[in-house]
């Protein structure tokens, strides 16, 4: 588990996914949407269909909890890389999460700073984000959540050595702050070093219009169409290089395509046709050979009624940001 994301106690859930689960009977529900792990495994009893969402990488522990949702529930990854480590679990969709686009200011990028914003933690790469900004003398402002004993450790052994001159840790920010913040940033720089199944920040910083440069871990590249709303990039040398050049990136572009693929609206849509899917009496059962692909590579639906939404995967372009003379 990441550190700053441990779950709560499992009687904590226990006990909501009984109380959830004898209100949901009382409702008379048509279907159930779970994004808890023991959720599933309990309301398999209820004979309502089941719709599982799994926001944690399917490691070893979570792969052997998904399989066994997976006969009673329609399993729902959070994009293409995520489902692709699934393994032998069954992916009946993979549904994107989604923003109200509306909510997010056009920026207009002219604050001057690039911009960090996230969890303080080693596999975000904060330290990673301070080097490279430093190198190219570009302002970077550190927005994070510094809550937990790991967290504070990492930033004072670190994160802090780092600070000073234009590099600023500015703390853990509200809502209207954190917006503020990415509206006014030249770029999102997020040079993560693990397999994050989906990156939030990323489709937050693009509905603002601001460009990402971002390492090809996880989701990534699903969010960041290289070269043209922002830049995806191989080690400090490339993120150095990325950063001199965002300038190049058209910020309508950004938010465009935030709009086009990650809409609450999109989003949503996904969901009830995996909801209409769930219920059908034959939703679950499993077609043989497991997990296919499409021409992508990407893993397609390996249930017999299972939800295969519209393609929303970006372009594989490579544009990506060579270093200069100077490396």
């Amino acid at each position: 588990v990441a550190a700053g994301t441990d779950a709560a106690s499992p009687a904590i859930e226990i006990h909501h996914v009984i109380h959830a689960y004898d209100a949901v009977r009382s409702w008379n529900a048509d279907v159930v949407h779970d994004h808890t792990m023991f959720g599933p495994l309990y309301g398999a009893a209820s004979g309502l269909p089941l719709v599982a969402t799994n926001h944690g990488p399917f490691d070893r522990e979570l792969r052997d909890i998904y399989r066994t949702i997976a006969e009673r529930a329609a399993v729902v990854a959070i994009s293409h890389h995520h489902a692709s480590t699934a393994a032998e679990v069954p992916i009946s969709a993979v549904i994107h999460h989604g923003v109200e686009i509306d909510s997010f200011p056009t920026g207009a990028g002219d604050g001057g700073y690039a911009l960090f914003l996230g969890r303080m933690s080693p596999d975000k790469g904060v330290h990673t984000a301070a080097r490279v900004a430093a190198a190219t003398g570009t302002p970077l402002r550190i927005a994070a959540k510094m809550r937990e004993p790991a967290e504070f450790e990492y930033f004072n052994n670190v994160v802090a050595p780092l600070l000073g001159g234009q590099v600023e840790y500015v703390g853990e920010v509200a809502t209207n702050e954190r917006l503020e913040l990415l509206a006014g940033a030249s770029c999102l720089l997020n040079p993560i070093d693990w397999p994050e199944p989906f990156g939030m920040v990323m489709v937050e910083a693009l509905a603002c219009g601001t460009p990402v440069i971002a390492t090809p871990h996880g989701s990534v590249p699903e969010i960041v169409i290289d070269g043209e709303t922002g830049f995806v990039c191989d080690g400090e040398a490339e993120l150095v290089a990325a950063l001199a050049r965002v300038g190049e990136i058209d910020r309508a572009r950004c938010r465009a395509d935030a709009t086009a693929r990650f809409s609450a609206g999109l989003m949503v849509a996904r969901h009830v046709q995996a909801y209409r899917s769930a219920m059908e009496p034959a939703a679950l059962v499993p077609v043989p050979g497991a997990h296919s692909a499409d021409g992508d590579g990407h893993p397609t639906a390996s249930l017999r009624r299972a939800v295969s939404p519209g393609s929303d995967r970006p372009r594989r372009t490579r544009s990506r940001a060579a270093p200069d003379a100077a490396g």
